[in-house]
């Protein structure tokens, strides 16, 4: 992607870590970055495959912050100072709150909460001494609204979203700047591990009354490319007096409630 604002790339020399970049909206904010000019360190628990030039996978637990600490030294030594953080990385375990395990609710919290402090602190005491970076957390529309089986995951990334908030509050004097991506219903192997039928899009698209849960008005589920877009939007030179922000893109399905 050229940069609107002049020649070359739009994030041409920058070093980009993106978490959860093994599928899905990682992998395809791995890509965008990539396609931006810079180079990434991408980062899961699996280790990415399929790789596009410009992409480096490394394998780390997003749980384990010693692990968290070791990967950041080594993305650095290889790819150089670290100018974003996008941190995707996350999982889903539904189930009602009366039938929720107590194991269930710590992963839930380790991944998509304990998981973005990790990288975020890691990659924060870097960014400090420099003087510049941007962090953006990919969190949920279910931050805002409740959801019904969802209760860990939305208390999770509703967790990650302030979380990110405040980060942006105490960095913002040493111009680093600290955003949240809130998608909907992203066609996803997560989003279609929760499918019980092959045509489940469409009830999704629909919204389902017995569950309180409206449809989206634009009609379509996301695209994992319609997220990593709204990234690269907030990493970029475009976005230089944003921070702080949560901005959802969902089609509209939450009404911004």
């Amino acid at each position: 992607m050229k940069n609107p604002c002049g020649d070359g790339p739009e994030l041409g020399g920058r070093v980009a870590l993106v978490t959860g970049a093994a599928q899905g909206i990682g992998a395809a904010v791995a890509t965008a970055l990539a396609a931006a000019g810079a180079r990434v360190a991408a980062i899961d628990l699996q280790a990415p495959g399929n790789l596009d030039p410009g992409v480096r996978g490394y394998r780390a637990d997003v749980a384990d912050a010693v692990a968290v600490e070791r990967i950041v030294a080594r993305a650095e030594d290889e790819l150089g100072p670290i100018d974003v953080l996008v941190n995707v990385a996350g999982i889903l375990r539904e189930a009602d709150v009366a039938e929720l395990t107590d194991a269930d609710w710590r992963a839930t919290f380790a991944v998509n909460a304990d998981g973005v402090f990790h990288f975020s602190r890691a990659v924060a005491q870097r960014m400090i001494p420099r003087q510049r970076g941007t962090v953006v957390t990919v969190g949920s529309n279910a931050a805002g609204v409740p959801r019904m089986g969802m209760s860990a995951y939305a208390a999770s990334k509703a967790a990650a979203a302030m979380f990110t908030r405040c980060l942006g509050l105490e960095l913002a004097g040493h111009g680093i700047r600290c955003n949240v991506v809130s998608p909907g219903s992203t066609d996803t192997p997560m989003q279609r591990a929760l499918w019980a039928e092959q045509d489940e899009g469409r009830r999704v698209i629909e919204g389902s009354p017995e569950s309180f849960r409206v449809g989206i008005p634009l009609g379509r589920l996301a695209a994992p490319e319609d997220i990593a877009d709204a990234v690269l939007f907030l990493v970029s030179d475009r976005a230089r007096h944003i921070t702080m922000q949560d901005i959802y893109v969902d089609g509209g399905a939450t009404l911004r409630a």
